[in-house]
């Protein structure tokens, strides 16, 4: 059994002169990414833990380890870097449920989950493609963006998320389906907490955000620009520690609500907090910690792990009690301290100087164990909780693999943690990594307080959506402007799908490929139930928000950089009352879970020749159709290999004797053996970019009826 530094390893550059030596530490890198994810899982005391929920908010374990490999299937497949699944049941399965958003589908009943051993099999089928990819895919350097090696890195980077965030469902099941693993040694020093003290902070201007061209890997919201100007302020000398925290729980923290604001009110309503999530009460009013795999006596002198409310109510309570503003830094803040200490980023980093990388243990360590210049743990025991909200730099760009890593985070409901914890790996040990969560999430993360003249941050929740693709699907769908006298297309094909379908059963519909969901609430006029489901979760973000708050905010261009404020409500449309019948959720057409079925309608709109494997959409939605359901497609049939392999195009292609296939004509072939062909019919669009500029297409409507 390998020990805890066999599995250490530092994040590899994306440089170099010699393509076959970065192939072997790309391969070695994945090797131990994979050994040490599977080794947290066999900590459990036997099979049956797998099949437990350690938060009501999270799956069983059992989607966890399983999601990690999916992931690298689903994204080499949109990669077009392979075009076979492993098991498309699996791939579906553990594909999305992981950041409590309301389209993560946490029904138990919509899951058969495998075996462990199935899933076991599953996993190790995984590692063998990807090794094989590695092995032998085209490789040169530096690695780029669009490169195939780039998707294999981000699964990569992806699983050592992941063995931090397992870790932390793992501290939360029963301690008794648990075992210590002499591969995750916990540190056995603590004692007494330190006394904390201030230490002043000279402010300066901090520059935020990396080039595109920087010689590490990164997600999407590290990249582009931004400024700001920090005025100087104190910083706590020492991570806010157990014994520290503990005079606010003795002194009624938890139990006095003017040290909680509204969310945090709720947090305690829901979760009946008194304390710290892993500290575990005794008899006698004293609390035991629960580390990783064990309970032990409560390491005074160790960090505490707190989530950002309850971060925050310590602030609130420690101001009170000295009549000075105490508070969490900010993003900016923390990059001060991170100068201030002179640490070197990664490839330069010296691990061996924080509490980091598994490098020292599998827990936490007192909090005045590891200093840099005048300040104790500015990065490594657990990551810090600041009071930035998640959001993207001047120039963002999602990453077209993995367009909804960022963009769902950027609702102020996800607070940036910054530093790192003792088992950061690969990018989370990197200056520039920014990783957000739910402020009542638990991670192994605390917090150091600072006072000076920043400004909280204000919790406005009616932001403006900015995103120029979706903010272009908003007006699309949701503005009221007719362009050309053309009509708004997501309501003209409703209307259009309600005609063709009112003779029948109106009882459950699906729009697939909702988008921004206008036509999802526009079939919910006559339908029962309607269910929107959407590849990505940008644009369903739109229409849970539309759900919700029954309007949507967006900014529209206008000219170059100039934009408009745009707000649109469903009562303008006279929607408001449809809300209850409409549903969203993120999902693959192409490899939908098994329990989106029983529609009296299928809508798919300008969807499959945007699709990687068309046919195999067409091929079995008739799965998902009540008998004499109907079936209505539009497109334009633009196909590009951009979107579609051209060997997996409908139609729009000249075959092996020279003859024209359409993608009418391919289409009545794939679909003629379960559907009668009801009615063909033009429908026009525009998609208006700026005052004096549009997209005008005219797609084809197909309305299909099952045998």
């Amino acid at each position: 059994m390998p020990s805890m530094r066999e599995f250490h390893t530092m994040p590899i550059t994306l440089t170099g002169s010699d393509p076959e030596k970065k192939r072997e530490e790309i391969r070695s890198y994945f090797h131990k990414t994979y050994d040490l994810f599977e080794a947290l899982f066999d900590a459990f005391s036997d099979d049956e833990v797998f099949y437990l929920q350690s938060e009501p908010t999270r799956h069983p374990m059992i989607f966890y380890f399983g999601h990690t490999a999916a992931f690298f299937i689903n994204k080499l497949i949109l990669g077009k870097v392979i075009s076979e699944r492993i098991n498309g049941a699996y791939e579906s399965m553990f594909a999305v449920g992981v950041d409590e958003m309301v389209w993560d589908d946490l029904e138990g009943s919509h899951y058969e989950w495998p075996s462990v051993k199935d899933a076991r099999a599953y996993r190790d089928a995984v590692r063998t493609l990807v090794d094989g990819l590695i092995t032998t895919l085209p490789l040169s350097l530096p690695i780029r963006q669009q490169d195939p090696f780039w998707i294999v890195l981000m699964g990569i980077e992806h699983e050592r998320i992941h063995i931090e965030t397992s870790s932390v469902l793992h501290r939360q099941l029963p301690i008794e389906k648990v075992r210590q693993d002499s591969r995750f040694e916990r540190c056995r020093e603590y004692g007494e907490a330190p006394q904390n003290d201030l230490v002043a902070i000279k402010g300066g201007r901090v520059v935020l955000g990396k080039s595109k061209d920087h010689p590490l890997y990164g997600w999407d919201n590290e990249y582009g620009h931004a400024e700001h100007e920090v005025h100087a302020f104190h910083a706590s000398k020492y991570l806010v520690s157990n014994g520290e925290f503990m005079a606010f729980v003795h002194d009624g923290g938890y139990s006095t609500p003017e040290f909680w604001d509204e969310e945090g009110l709720k947090f305690l309503e829901i979760r009946g907090a008194k304390h710290p999530v892993f500290w575990v009460p005794q008899t006698d009013g004293t609390y035991r910690y629960r580390a990783l795999n064990e309970e032990m006596p409560m390491p005074l002198d160790w960090p505490v792990d707190v989530n950002a409310l309850e971060a925050q109510a310590f602030c609130r309570w420690k101001s009170r009690k000295e009549e000075r503003a105490y508070r969490l830094p900010s993003e900016a803040e923390w990059y001060l301290l991170y100068e201030r200490a002179g640490i070197k980023d990664v490839p330069g980093f010296d691990d061996n100087s924080a509490n980091i990388n598994l490098r020292h243990y599998a827990s936490s360590c007192p909090v005045d164990r590891f200093v840099f210049g005048d300040l104790y743990d500015v990065v490594g025991n657990v990551w810090q909780w600041t009071q930035s909200h998640m959001d993207g730099f001047e120039g963002f760009e999602p990453h077209p693999a993995y367009d909804d890593f960022s963009t769902p985070t950027f609702d102020t409901r996800h607070n940036l943690i910054k530093g790192g914890s003792w088992i950061s790996t690969g990018n989370e040990i990197m200056k520039h990594s920014r990783y957000a969560f739910r402020r009542h999430f638990y991670q192994h993360a605390g917090f150091r307080y600072v006072t000076g003249e920043g400004a909280p941050v204000e919790k406005e929740q009616n932001i403006y959506e900015s995103d120029r693709l979706i903010s272009q699907y908003c007006e699309f769908q949701y503005g009221t402007e007719r362009h050309f006298g053309i009509r708004n297309f997501a309501a003209h094909c409703a209307e259009l799908a309600i005609a063709y379908a009112k003779e029948g059963p109106m009882g459950h519909a699906l729009d697939l490929g909702c988008a921004t969901g206008r036509a999802s609430f526009e079939l919910a006029r006559m339908f029962d139930h309607v269910t929107g489901i959407d590849f990505s979760a940008r644009f369903i973000q739109v229409g849970v928000t539309m759900k919700e708050q029954g309007r949507v905010r967006y900014l529209r261009t206008e000219e170059g950089d100039i934009v408009s404020q745009q707000e649109h409500t469903l009562k303008e449309f006279g929607l408001d009352g449809e809300c209850g019948r409409v549903e969203f959720w993120q999902g693959d057409a192409c490899n939908l879970k098994p329990h989106f079925k029983g529609y009296d309608l299928v809508m798919a709109t300008n969807l499959i020749d945007r699709l990687y494997d068309p046919r195999l959409f067409l091929q079995s939605v008739h799965e998902r159709i009540n008998p004499h359901g109907l079936l209505i497609l539009t497109s334009p049939y633009t196909w590009m290999e951009e979107y579609t392999e051209k060997s997996k195009w409908i139609g729009g292609y000249v075959d092996k004797e020279g003859n024209e296939v359409s993608t009418l004509k391919g289409l009545k072939e794939v679909l003629g053996a379960h559907f009668e062909l009801v009615d063909t019919r033009d429908v026009a669009f525009v998609i208006r970019e700026t005052p004096r500029k549009f997209q005008h297409t005219v797609s084809q409507m197909s309305v299909w009826k099952k045998r």
